[in-house]
Formats: C-alpha cells, sequence, structure tokens
C-alpha cells in the first residue's frame, strides 16, 4: 500500500521554460510536457492528490523583456498571459491523452477554448478528480505568474504551493549557486529569512502573499524527471519554506 501522501490539495507552479528544453528548438518540447502529465496524472490517480497547476510563459514571451525594450507594459504583460494559456493547453492536450480529465480556467475570458476561473466552479473539478490548470495569471499586468499561484492557492484553500523550478537550481540557497560556487541550499526556511536575506526563490510579492496567509511552499527542481511526481506526493525534495 502506498504511503499515506501529507496533503490533500495542491498548487504546482510550473515556469514556463520547464516546458522548453536545450535539446529542441521549440518553444514546447512535447516529449517535455508529456513526462510532466504523466508525472501529475500518476499521483493524481494512484495517490488521490488533487493538483491544480498554474503554468507561467516565459518560453514563449516575458513581459518584463518586452517592457525593457519601449514596449508598453500592460500590453507586454497581456501578451505573457497568452503565452501561459498556450502552455496551458499543451498540457492539459497532454494529461488528457494519459487519460486525465483536465479543466484550462482562464483570469480572462475566452470561452470558446477555456473556462472563466470561477473559485467554486474550479474547486468542483478539483472535486471530481480532474486536474485543473490555471492560466492567464490573474488577468491584470504588473504581476508574474508567481503571486498569482499564490493567490489561486490560498483561494481554493490548498495545503501546500509546489513551486517547480528551471535552470538545475533544486531548492533554495544562501546565494545564487550559479554564480556563487559556496552557496549551500536550506531543507527548510522561514518566510522571514527568505525577505530579509531578499532570497530570490520567487516574486517577493508571493512569498509575503504566503507568510501572511500560512501556506507552505516547496521549492524544487521541476526539470528533474520524477520530481514533479516526488513533490506531489509529499517527499521532501528541495526547500521547505514555511
Amino acid at each position: 500500500m502506498a504511503d499515506e501522501v501529507p496533503w490533500r490539495r495542491v498548487v504546482l507552479k510550473l515556469s514556463g521554460e520547464v516546458f522548453a528544453s536545450g535539446a529542441s528548438h521549440e518553444s514546447i518540447d512535447s516529449a517535455v510536457v508529456d513526462r510532466l502529465a504523466s508525472e501529475i496524472a500518476t499521483a493524481t490517480v494512484d495517490r488521490k492528490v488533487q493538483v491544480s497547476v498554474v503554468v507561467g510563459g516565459g518560453n514563449i514571451w516575458r513581459g518584463a523583456t518586452g517592457a525593457s525594450s519601449g514596449m508598453d507594459r500592460p500590453t507586454a504583460d497581456h501578451m505573457g498571459m497568452l503565452g501561459t494559456v498556450i502552455n496551458a493547453l499543451a498540457l492539459q492536450d497532454a494529461l488528457e491523452r494519459h487519460d486525465q480529465p483536465t479543466r484550462v480556467l482562464t483570469a480572462v475570458q475566452m470561452s470558446e477554448i477555456a473556462e472563466l476561473y470561477i473559485r467554486r466552479r474550479a474547486i468542483r473539478h478539483l472535486e471530481k478528480g480532474r486536474v485543473v490548470v490555471f492560466a492567464a495569471g490573474m488577468g491584470r499586468p504588473f504581476f508574474t505568474t508567481d503571486t498569482p499561484a499564490a493567490l489561486r492557492a490560498a483561494e481554493i484553500e490548498a495545503d501546500i504551493l509546489l513551486k517547480g523550478t528551471h535552470g538545475g537550481v533544486d531548492g533554495v540557497y544562501s546565494a545564487d549557486p550559479n554564480v556563487d560556487p559556496n552557496a549551500t541550499r536550506f531543507d527548510e526556511i522561514s518566510y522571514k529569512e527568505v525577505v530579509e536575506r531578499d532570497l530570490r526563490v520567487m516574486d517577493m510579492t508571493a512569498i509575503t502573499f504566503c507568510m501572511d496567509n500560512g501556506l507552505p511552499i516547496q521549492v524544487f527542481d521541476a526539470v528533474t524527471p520524477g520530481n514533479v511526481h516526488r513533490s506531489l506526493c509529499g517527499e521532501p525534495i528541495g526547500t521547505l519554506v514555511r
């Protein structure tokens, strides 16, 4: 019999860059998305975890990049929101090919391709065993997708926010491990220390929101095969922030 999973409902945050890979010239690597879908579907079916996913869009477009080149920031951010919808649809398609019912809920109206986000609807989908993929952030500019991930987790009463990283960073470090070879990884750290030390594991607005609402965060490397499943099933990988 499988070990008991420590939580009932989770929000998994995946950056857009997780959907791509260095082995492909495409912004979405179908093999990577299929692996992610397989790991999510297995956790949902075998371990009875209610899984919702918030996807980023950085593999397609980053609003901050457009703004830095002179584009109007709200316009650039709205383009980024559309990128998250593309990723959400790709993940939905992969999940359903693994026989996992899935619904995409967006923060902006696009009824022909996805449902508009309604809190009670999202919770009902989860209760029926469906994976819910949240797209288009909060539908507002000037926010990264980390903040709507924290917001959705609080709204649907998730037990934890699982923050999947890319680029080989497998948790919260004392400094950037890609720059400082002496950086050390924390197994557990408090919200307060993350803020005071300005450890940029995710958007600081999201960190303080989680702190104010007592929502724990697990930061882990989502690129390594098997890690998404391990995280969903409660294995102590990466760093726990609480």
